[in-house]
């Protein structure tokens, strides 16, 4: 293990925390005598702080879940008893208990630990959850296979960090409330402050409606009083009024579920408690805690947005190491032309599914608070609200990364496309995104969007060409799409002044001699340009994916010997697919090379080090097509046709 900046071995020796460096297991922990639990939960959080501060990392939301995590592996017999985390992002703390504190410096890193639980990467690991909301259908079906299958093991699902405002969660809650099955739903409730409601006497109750008393009494009562209809009502009614007064869990009960809390999420004492009585019970379950983001580290609490997933920093001062930047970020290209665009037109809204600061968003929402609206973890909601706007004259901008588009896909196609109406969807992070991993690559949205009638589909090479497109999208009377990478551009000038693209023309940029031609979608053009001229090869920005500028891919394919595609997609029904059916359709037949993403999850790491792996880096992008070039000569072709 060595620091950031050295090639020493990082400062965590055994010394600094004894406890800790004795657990490589669960079994570890649940060794330990409890009183020792607090002070195992302050060296969790000090290595925490340490190991992030040399990479960084998801941060505030795993310092949350500190005592959580320890009472969770110190009550359940994990991995035996399944544990599924929502979102993931809370599971550092999971990941050091369960045998990769010694690696946990590598997260996210090439080849190093993945951001998020990975069910390749550990038995404890039971889900996938890098997308957030699916832990309660998970767990839900992992108990159901348990009773199937007669295993006696319980299932617990940690729902937290804005996870519980997507549909899907309250889907799950409603199917499992009408089951038997032995599920523990916990909402990680980490707002950006303790409620006052939590504390001795909330955490008192919690560990009351937990107790096996108060479960005996409470269903034996249900018995009898059904029996008795009116007085059932009665007191039931009168159950609904008390909790309704002094806890916040009536929706939950109404649900089926058993409700538990709220109580303090940093007494580890009190949630080991708790969850003993909890583990004891039958039936679907309910426990709701309070933690504090970034709890433990005070510039993490006092703004945990900024400390979600900071870089490198110096855990003393607090300070953020500022990576290097050579212009800005197209997410920032995005957010100004938001901005200009609003100040011009007042129809203009801004609409985003929990991504304010990745998107771009910040400065619109200051700007125009009345017109900005943050739905929350609901990309389905999201995409169908604004179509109710654009049906009504607005001008819905939806700001949303690729990876979630895939979430509202059924509401893209029935309530935009279909309908027509005039959305603009600035689709972030398309391509590969490096740290965060295969669940949040945006691999595919050329691929299930192409195929949408209505939908004008971009993809910008530069900086100003993304601000041209995006006013482009907001003339059209139609669907738009605007999808560009993460990070900054090449560098180009951004011009202030707004002027559309014409509709479905690509940009020849160079002319070639050699009779190969390239075709590049979006980001990766720059990347062609030397390619093209150490090849003397005709390079092509494409711009349009949909619709495709079809009479030059026809010009092309009758002025050259071989075509190559170039994008920042699979390949497997992207853009090079859309020039294959141009080719086929004017019954064109001559060689294509469809360079993109392979049909492989590319895994985590540095953006570089992914568009290496998926060989779109210049290196790789250079070598294919060569090595490809080499074979399409015209005496290697008249061999292969003699033969």
């Amino acid at each position: 293990m060595t620091d950031v900046y050295t090639d020493a071995p990082m400062s965590s020796p055994p010394d600094n925390y004894p406890l800790l460096c004795a657990i490589e297991s669960p079994a570890d922990l649940r060794r330990l005598p409890a009183g020792k639990l607090p002070a195992l939960a302050s060296e969790l959080r000090a290595f925490l702080i340490h190991s992030v501060s040399t990479r960084g990392g998801h941060f505030a939301a795993g310092l949350g879940t500190v005592e959580l995590t320890i009472a969770l592996h110190y009550v359940f017999d994990t991995p035996r008893d399944r544990l599924v985390w929502d979102v993931g992002h809370q599971a550092y703390p999971h990941k050091v208990l369960t045998g990769r504190r010694d690696r946990l410096h590598t997260v996210k890193q090439d080849g190093g630990l993945a951001p998020f639980p990975a069910r390749h990467e550990s038995e404890y690991d039971t889900f996938g959850v890098g997308h957030s909301s699916t832990s309660i259908s998970a767990a839900l079906g992992m108990a159901v296979a348990a009773a199937r299958t007669g295993e006696e093991r319980r299932v617990v699902a940690v729902i937290g960090d804005g996870a519980m405002t997507a549909g899907m969660a309250f889907e799950a809650l409603n199917h499992a409330g009408s089951l038997p099955a032995d599920l523990l739903v916990i909402l990680n409730d980490n707002d950006m402050s303790i409620s006052e409601n939590v504390g001795a006497l909330s955490n008192h109750f919690a560990r009351a409606l937990s107790g096996r008393v108060y479960a005996h009494l409470r269903e034996g009562g249900k018995k009898v009083l059904r029996q008795m209809p009116t007085v059932w009502e009665l007191a039931r009614r009168s159950e609904e009024h008390l909790k309704g007064m002094v806890l916040p869990g009536t929706l939950f009960e109404e649900m089926g579920f058993n409700y538990i809390g709220p109580m303090d999420g940093h007494d580890v004492k009190a949630l080991v408690s708790t969850l003993r009585n909890i583990r004891k019970l039958r039936g679907p379950q309910f426990l709701h805690v309070v933690t504090r983001k970034g709890k433990g580290y005070a510039p993490a609490e006092a703004d945990p947005i900024k400390w979600h997933g900071p870089g490198p920093f110096d855990p003393v001062s607090g300070t953020i190491f500022k990576e290097k930047s050579a212009g800005p970020s197209y997410s920032q290209i995005f957010g100004q032309w938001l901005c200009d665009m609003a100040e011009a037109d007042p129809r203009i809204i801004g609409v985003t599914p929990a991504m304010r600061e990745g998107s771009g968003l910040v400065e619109f929402s200051k700007r125009f608070p009345d017109r900005y609206f943050d739905v929350a973890i609901a990309e389905q909601h999201a995409v169908t609200f604004a179509a109710g706007m654009a049906a009504d004259g607005l001008k819905p901008v939806v700001a949303i990364y690729s990876t979630f588009l895939q979430r509202a896909y059924d509401q893209l196609i029935h309530d935009v496309a279909l309908q027509n109406l005039p959305v603009v969807f600035a689709v972030d992070r398309a391509g590969l995104v490096g740290s965060d991993g295969a669940t949040h690559q945006g691999s595919y949205d050329l691929s299930y969007l192409r195929c949408i009638p209505n939908t004008v589909i971009m993809a910008p090479a530069d900086e100003n060409e993304c601000r041209q497109m995006l006013y482009t999208a907001s003339t059209l009377n139609a669907p738009a799409i605007v999808r560009y990478p993460r990070g900054a551009g090449p560098g180009a000038a951004v011009s202030a002044h707004l002027s559309a693209l014409p509709l479905g023309k690509a940009q020849v940029r160079r002319e070639g001699k050699s009779g190969l031609a390239l075709l590049a979608f979006g980001a990766l053009v720059n990347a062609a340009q030397p390619i093209a001229e150490a090849l003397d090869a005709t390079l092509v920005n494409m711009r349009f994916v949909k619709p495709l500028d079809e009479d030059l891919v026809v010009s092309l394919a009758a002025r050259h010997r071989a075509l190559v595609t170039i994008e920042e997609n699979a390949t497997h029904g992207g853009a090079g697919s859309a020039v294959l059916e141009v080719l086929a359709a004017e019954a064109l037949q001559l060689p294509v090379l469809q360079l993109g993403i392979p049909d492989r999850f590319i895994e985590h790491g540095s953006r570089e080090g992914c568009l290496r792996a998926a060989g779109l880096d210049a290196a790789g992008l250079g070598a294919s097509i060569e090595r490809w070039w080499a074979l399409q000569a015209p005496e290697r072709l008249r061999s292969a046709g003699g033969a």
